[in-house]
């Protein structure tokens, strides 16, 4: 069983995961909630509660816009990426690359030598 991600780091990119999973496609929440789960090895659960306000405020925001269809016989909203929304998510996607190199620039150096037997 994977550990889950604390919540604390998982607030602050939780819009960036979000983004990157609407990147290759259109999805409605459900399969947003898979790929979110799936990709991160199940240590990203994001339960409906959590998801959907997430989805409105992107949507409020202009990053995502959303269509009803009915194809399957089931009303579902379907959540796309917009322009400034790809936009968001390569700034977003920068600024977190430029974040981890800084952190690894300190964990890489104070990180304890192995121990040897």
């Amino acid at each position: 069983m994977a550990a889950s991600i604390d919540s604390e780091l998982l607030r602050g990119s939780l819009d960036l995961m979000v983004l990157a999973v609407l990147a290759d496609g259109p999805k409605y929440g459900y399969l947003i909630q898979q790929q979110l789960r799936d990709t991160s090895g199940s240590r990203v659960d994001l339960q409906a509660g959590t998801l959907y306000p997430l989805l409105h405020r992107l949507e409020a925001d202009k990053y995502v816009r959303t269509r009803w269809e009915t194809e399957t016989g089931r009303r579902r909203k379907w959540y796309e990426l917009t322009a400034a929304g790809k936009r968001r998510l390569q700034d977003q996607t920068r600024a977190w690359q430029e974040y981890v190199e800084c952190l690894r620039a300190f964990v890489g150096s104070s990180a304890p030598a192995p121990r040897t037997a």
